[in-house]
């Protein structure tokens, strides 16, 4: 998984140092179409519109949602859909969550915790679905794997060497910076809990110092800056930054550690007929390991119980598949994650995961060939490196040098909850040719584990909120074929014409419909009106 961080904590942190400081009946509905014009919100969100903005309606909210929250009110209403499941190949996921333990997909032919291969699927106690890493939880980058390897006749090993060492020397450069600021952070915090006589001082507290002494001074002016740039306390930032620290310490450490060794699965990685290794766990290591819990919520948090949030879809069934570690994940597990899933019932797969180095990147081809070959929709996250991926590819991919090898395959870049030239996630990746659509993905609100909620950002949560667009048509028009749905969300999207800002550079500026294959968001409202007319 990629790391990020909060964009205004380093904006911060990094200001401080050069401060010195440190299926139905016809729909009697019309498609949302013409959107030229349009005023823009100027106020900030609510927060009530923060949590569930994704869900919003472009045309009546000025917010570039899915107008899934109009779908439900104007279309679906009280109609029965079919029960669709959905596969996440992620990190583990918080099965017993308050808003997801009564939407897990269970394996009825399998007996819970009896040792046994009851279905003889070759996975033992897969219950809810299969854990492809074992007690794995860090791991390294694939480009640090293929170091490691030593094979210097590989085509890209001198890439990945380079790429090695700028990235090492970055990221070392960061934690130098990074633990200056929190030593002058703490001192400051310190300074100004003994000035006060309390630990626990507050912004009124700050703007009443007055003193002469310079380092008192000193520690008012970062307090102060760092009210302005919108944290409550000194006590919220040096959280913030230990997460950051903590992120920064995991890259040096096992990321790009050429001697770490995370697997521990006892498996030949290099040999993609040797499956049945892992096992029927399929709940994060750790607390942290939040990720994929938080993707499940965004397509299928339970919609009708009165708690947290709810998902895109409802009739919903996740079939939770573990393969995606706190690092690159390796190709063999995605392949057979894609053929556990299409053998096991599922009807759409949503990954939201990526690298840019792939060594076996044709058995995650073939597995999604499989897929198509069965009806399986696939529903990926495009990537959060802000590059044009038609150029320097990310992975895994449905195609060959551009040509696609199935047509059961969208690629979704993310969006921002600000109509206008910041539309796109200033992260996203983009292409003309390898990114299909655009859904909110910046600053999502959704499950994450032990009962608790997060906003987080990414094309992980882009993907997922097509994933759920998906599961709708599926549910309600259940004749449609993989490919059909495909098209269906492709071709239902609102188009876009405006100029957006592209990979967060103010001074790449570019028509938002150069940036991905149909210029388009995706849109849950009008995709239920075109797949109830399509045959």
């Amino acid at each position: 998984m990629k790391i990020k961080f909060n964009a205004l904590v380093i904006a911060i942190l990094l200001s401080l140092l050069m401060l010195g400081c440190g299926a139905g009946a016809d729909i009697l509905s019309t498609p949302v179409e013409n959107i030229d014009n349009m005023p823009l919100k100027v106020s900030p969100l609510s927060e009530n519109e923060k949590e569930r903005w994704g869900h919003l309606d472009l045309v009546k909210d000025t917010i570039p949602g899915m107008s899934v929250d109009r779908a439900y009110e104007e279309i679906i209403k009280n109609r029965k859909g079919e029960t669709v499941i959905v596969a996440v190949i992620d990190s583990g996921i918080d099965i017993n969550h308050e808003d997801l333990d009564d939407i897990i997909w269970t394996n009825n032919d399998e007996v819970p915790n009896n040792g046994v291969d009851d279905d003889k699927n070759g996975y033992i106690d897969d219950v809810h679905g299969w854990n492809f890493l074992g007690d794995t939880y860090d791991e390294q980058l694939e480009y640090v794997r293929l170091l490691k390897s030593g094979d210097t006749s590989d085509p890209r090993y001198a890439e990945a060497q380079a790429l090695y060492e700028t990235e090492y020397q970055k990221w070392l450069g960061r934690k130098t910076q990074y633990d200056q600021i929190y030593q002058q952070i703490n001192s400051a915090d310190e300074t100004l809990a003994k000035h006060l006589n309390k630990k626990d001082y507050t912004k009124e507290d700050v703007n009443g110092i007055t003193s002469e002494d310079q380092s008192v001074q000193q520690a008012v002016q970062i307090a102060k800056y760092m009210f302005a740039n919108g944290m409550d306390s000194m006590a919220e930032a040096k959280t913030e930054l230990n997460n950051a620290l903590e992120s920064i310490n995991e890259r040096l450490n096992y990321h790009l550690n050429k001697d770490f060794d995370g697997r521990k699965t006892a498996d030949n990685i290099n040999d993609i007929n040797d499956r049945f290794y892992g096992n029927g766990n399929v709940k994060p290591v750790k607390k942290s390991e939040s990720h994929g819990t938080h993707v499940a919520g965004i397509i299928a948090a339970e919609r009708t119980n009165g708690k947290g949030t709810k998902g895109v879809a409802n009739n919903v069934e996740l079939m939770v598949l573990r393969t995606v570690p706190n690092g690159d994940e390796y190709d063999k597990d995605v392949a057979l994650a894609i053929r556990y899933a299409v053998d096991n019932g599922a009807q759409i797969i949503n990954g939201s995961f990526g690298k840019s180095f792939s060594p076996h990147s044709d058995w995650v081809r073939d597995a999604i060939k499989y897929a198509a070959d069965n009806d399986i929709l696939i529903v990926h996250a495009a990537g959060n490196d802000s590059k044009n991926i038609d150029v320097e590819p990310n992975y895994p991919a449905d195609n060959i040098n551009g040509q696609e090898v199935a047509n059961n395959y969208i690629s979704v870049g993310s969006l921002d909850p600000k109509y206008g030239s910041k539309l796109i996630s200033g992260f996203s990746n983009y292409g003309k040719k390898n990114v299909d659509i655009y859904a909110p993905g910046g600053q999502v609100y959704s499950t994450t584990p032990e009962n608790e909620y997060q906003t987080k950002g990414g094309t992980s949560m882009a993907a997922p909120a097509v994933a759920g667009i998906a599961a709708l048509i599926r549910s309600y028009y259940p004749k449609l074929s993989a490919s059909q749905v495909k098209q269906v969300i492709l071709d239902s999207g609102l188009s876009i014409t405006t100029k957006v800002v592209v990979g967060g550079d103010a001074s790449n500026v570019k028509p938002f419909v150069e940036l991905s294959k149909t210029g388009k968001i995706a849109n849950a409202y009008n995709a239920l009106i075109l797949a109830s007319k399509t045959k």
